[in-house]
């Protein structure tokens, strides 16, 4: 029997003379061959205590420590119990946060410090355990105390897990609690016992009261159990399995129930409510990944495989890798051990663990965000396929020399990986492999998300008093969010520091900023914000995490600006200093919404050169955007509230920029630095007849169209603008656009085409070089989307559309070619043949009369003229647009489409419009004498 094959049932053999063993005895003897394994677990527990106090309070630590007291105030009753169901993290279960609340009661832990120490060492501890238990199901496996051991170590040596040890009271209980469930299920099935599956209930629901993927082991399982319940060979083997499986539901069940209070009052109901979470949850952050921001509904479905791929050790990828693929091969290649209770069936469930999850959260479109944090747990599965990889490779090497050679390379790999973890920590959380560039600077940042957790918020802080006897941190500089996170990271200092440090309000303050996807920082580059105001970065791999900057003076840029002219005049006047935009507000009240964090300012950059921009997606916008609250970035004085934010390091060619609150636009502005062009632009046009008056009246100079509207509003600006260019050729079209017959060449009015000056917008867009038949502009709405769950509100639709021809004589000498004869048809348009063409005239006539497309059916008198594909059908279909075969001129409309050169019996034609059908049809005859 193949070792992969040997069954895992069955009796094990008592060993002689262990019953005259006292108990102190049996656990020498039991510890005894296991001292690596608790050695390790030793050195990993002095590490921990030396490196405790290096990782500060987290963004999602007081979220949690609220949610334990919200479930534990629910379980005491009474009439001030809190309402779970209005919980945001209602289906987090008090199971393991309830440790540490208990913990600050037992110890009487009431400084934040101790409280957050205690905690962290918990959430260490419970990491710690979920090694062990990985040590013990691989000395279970394999029967190899030293592979045992490198399965314990690769667990436990992830460098971003390792950090997340300590902070993450979220996902590292679960991922522990994920390596403590497959520990049991392997013992489970092993033992065969009803006792066995009892505790494995328990464990699987245990785990799935800490994140809903813990059901899969309610479908992983049974199934398992089914097979059990097929291959039995006695009636009592059958019953054996049912009750097995009945016992497993229900201990899982209890357990479950038990654990997450918000199940109590209707289980069903709250289930089905949470599964929906996972691809509705009602969080949708915007996070950077692969250079583009995107909300998490978004994510493309290779996310999770990429960010582990990215954040992991190579070596240990590629080792569990290997471990998937043998495992996998030889599930194909032996039915009986894939099928059957045997070691190659669990480290097919194993492998199943690993890939199934990730097929789930792909096929429901699952919200993840923050990385790969929410499913950290497939490291558990994945790290027990590394010790299958090593296991097969040391077997497949016969001689014992290249066996140790190899089993010393992995244990080599895993000492790297703790020289790597060294280099970097405590920044461990923000981990990369050369998979990606981790020596160009700041390219990380652009990339990925850096720091969610705020963890560096404690680097920052130290490294203020390390430069100064005593420090201050401007509360007004930080979001609600942040503000709390420094005053814990604060609290979190020994007593000592703690009293040099306070948080301050003043004008000249400090700013303290990280390096998420949410921050403005994320766009800002390696020599923002200005040195002489920069304090202290804090970096990992070539780039800034976060960083701590001293605004300039507000007073002083009030001073400086009091005497120019605004760029933008509105609620807030926004001036160009040497190095920063300037928003001044007065006179302005400590009532002012700006100033209590309720509303949100944005301001776009628009470069002189796209080049100048580092992301992708910005590039292809054309602009930068900063999205900032007025407190982070100003100050109320003497009446007066003034912000600066600095410029960006390339030459700006213009701004645009608004206030708003939820997804009411209070104000808005734009302006471009140099307008100089488009006032001259305006004068030249500004005497001459437009060739389409609209919204926007459109001129032709100079080989570009040229948009002007006079007593323009910010407002008339803000929607983006559509503009379709229909060549004469089709040919003339790159690859893409001759489907479709136009060339696409949107745009907005001030990205490098536009400019707002004496109330009027003028912009100019140069057409290309190819003889044009026509052109379709106008402007269209911007879709609305909710602010909290990003989801559609409605689509924007046209604002205005204007269509024209660039070339109106040989339309005009159509017209008078036909205008004294008799059309062959009449109806809404009059149709005439002249020179072996139909042509159709309207007057008078406008824009909507044009818009919809036109239909034509041409009826041979002989069908072989036909194409052989069009035999059936008896005639041919010709349907183009006005604008790419005619014109308007003088109250007019004219089209010209030249018809075969074969003998025509008649045509049918007319307008129609998607969803409504035909608007007008004409039939007109063609025969000698109107013979039909």
């Amino acid at each position: 029997m193949r070792g992969d094959d040997k069954p895992l049932g069955g009796a094990q053999p008592r060993r002689s003379g262990v019953s005259r063993m006292s108990p102190r005895m049996r656990l020498r003897a039991a510890l005894a061959p296991h001292w690596g394994a608790l050695l390790g677990l030793a050195l990993f527990l002095i590490a921990g205590l030396a490196v405790l106090d290096d990782y500060g309070v987290t963004v999602d630590e007081g979220p949690q420590r609220m949610n334990a007291r919200a479930n534990l105030g629910y379980l005491t009753g009474g009439d001030d119990s809190p309402n779970l169901a209005a919980e945001l993290d209602k289906f987090f279960g008090m199971g393991f946060e309830a440790l540490p609340l208990l913990s600050e009661g037992v110890f009487r832990l009431d400084s934040g410090r101790d409280a957050y120490l205690a905690r962290h060492m918990l959430t260490h501890l419970f990491f710690l355990i979920g090694g062990l238990f990985a040590y013990l199901l691989a000395h279970r496996l394999f029967n190899n105390k030293f592979l045992s051991l490198l399965a314990m170590l690769i667990f436990l040596l992830h460098p971003r897990l390792y950090a997340h040890s300590f902070f993450n009271s979220k996902d590292i209980p679960f991922f522990a609690m994920f390596m403590v469930v497959l520990y049991f299920t392997h013992k489970a099935f092993r033992k065969n016992s009803i006792a066995a599956f009892a505790l494995l209930g328990v464990a699987a629901g245990t785990l799935t009261h800490l994140r809903i993927m813990g059901f899969i082991f309610l479908a992983a399982a049974p199934a398992m159990l089914m097979l059990d319940f097929i291959f039995a060979q006695t009636r009592t083997e059958r019953k054996r399995v049912l009750i097995a499986a009945l016992t497993f539901a229900l201990t899982f069940a209890l357990s479950l129930y038990a654990l997450l209070p918000y199940l109590w009052s209707d289980p069903i109901r709250s289930v089905l409510q949470w599964w929906t979470t996972l691809s509705n949850h009602p969080l949708a952050p915007v996070e950077l990944f692969r250079g583009t921001p995107q909300r998490s509904v978004d994510f493309p479905a290779d996310y999770i495989p990429v960010w582990m791929l990215i954040t992991s050790v190579p070596s240990l990828l590629l080792l569990g890798l290997i471990g998937a693929g043998i495992i996998l091969a030889r599930g194909i290649n032996s039915q009986s051990g894939a099928f059957r209770n045997t070691r190659l069936r669990f480290g097919l469930f194993t492998l199943g663990c690993f890939i199934g999850p990730i097929i789930i959260v792909i096929a429901l479109d699952a919200n993840l965000f923050n990385g790969w944090r929410h499913m950290h747990f497939l490291w558990a599965p994945f790290s027990l396929l590394a010790a299958f990889g090593i296991d097969c490779l040391a077997k497949a090497l016969r001689r014992p020399r290249l066996r140790k050679a190899m089993y010393g390379a992995a244990g080599a790999g895993v000492a790297a990986t703790v020289i790597s973890m060294a280099l970097l920590h405590p920044n461990q959380q923000v981990a990369f492999n050369f998979f990606v560039d981790r020596v160009k600077p700041e390219y990380l940042r652009t990339q990925y998300l850096m720091d969610y957790w705020g963890h560096p918020t404690l680097q920052m802080i130290e490294g203020l008093l390390e430069q100064n006897s005593s420090a201050e941190v401007n509360a007004h500089s930080l979001s609600e969010e942040r503000n709390l996170l420094a005053r814990q990271n604060i609290a979190f200092l020994p007593r000592s520091d703690r009293e040099r440090i306070r948080l301050s309000v003043g004008v000249d303050a400090l700013v303290i900023a990280d390096g998420s996807a949410h921050s403005h920082f994320i766009n800002l580059s390696e020599n923002n914000p200005p040195s002489n105001r920069l304090l202290l970065r804090v970096k990992a791999y070539n780039n800034t995490i976060a960083h701590i900057e001293r605004k300039k003076d507000l007073r002083t840029i009030y001073a400086e600006t009091s005497g120019q002219e605004p760029v933008i005049r509105s609620t807030f006047d926004v001036h160009l200093s040497e190095d920063s935009i300037v928003y001044v507000k007065e006179p302005c009240s400590a009532l002012d919404p700006a100033l209590s964090y309720a509303t949100d300012f944005y301001l776009r950059f628009i470069p002189q050169d796209r080049e100048d921009l580092v992301r992708e997606d910005e590039r292809r916008k054309g602009f930068q955007e900063v999205r900032f609250r007025f407190p982070g970035y100003g100050a109320l004085f003497d009446g007066k509230c003034v912000a600066s934010v600095p410029l960006p390091p390339y030459r700006v060619a213009a701004i645009r920029t608004n206030e708003t609150s939820g997804r009411e636009i209070l104000w808005e502005g734009e302006s471009r630095f140099d307008s100089e062009a488009y006032r001259d632009l305006y004068a030249r046009v500004a005497s001459e007849d437009p060739r389409v008056r609209s919204v926007f009246d459109i001129y032709v100079v100079d080989s570009a169209l040229t948009y002007v509207k006079e007593s323009c509003m910010p407002s008339d600006s803000r929607h983006p603008f559509f503009l379709h260019v229909i060549p004469e050729r089709v040919s003339d079209l790159v690859e893409g656009e001759r489907e479709r017959g136009f060339a696409n060449m949107d745009f907005e009015l001030l990205l490098l085409h536009g400019e707002v000056f004496d109330g009027k917008c003028v912009a100019s867009v140069p057409l290309p070089e190819y003889p044009i038949a026509g052109i379709r502009t106008g402007q269209r709405a911007r879709d609305e989307w909710e602010g909290g769950r990003g989801a559609l509100l409605s689509r924007g639709g046209e604002v205005w559309r204007a269509q024209f021809s660039l070339d109106v004589e040989p339309y005009q000498a159509a017209y008078q070619a036909v205008a004294s004869s008799e059309p062959i048809a009449r109806s809404v348009f009059d149709i005439h043949v002249i020179d072996g063409a139909l042509t159709y005239i309207k007057e008078p006539c406008d824009q909507s009369d044009t818009k919809d497309r036109f239909f034509l059916h041409i009826v041979p008198e002989r069908e072989d003229d036909l194409p052989e594909a069009r035999h059936g059908l008896g005639f041919v279909s010709a349907g183009f647009d006005f604008f790419s075969m005619g014109a308007h001129f003088d109250g007019k409309c004219t089209a010209r489409i030249a018809l075969p050169d074969y003998a025509i019996s008649h045509v049918r034609t007319g307008q129609f419009r998607s969803g409504e059908g035909e608007l007008w049809e004409a039939e007109a005859w063609l025969k000698a004498d109107g013979e039909r």
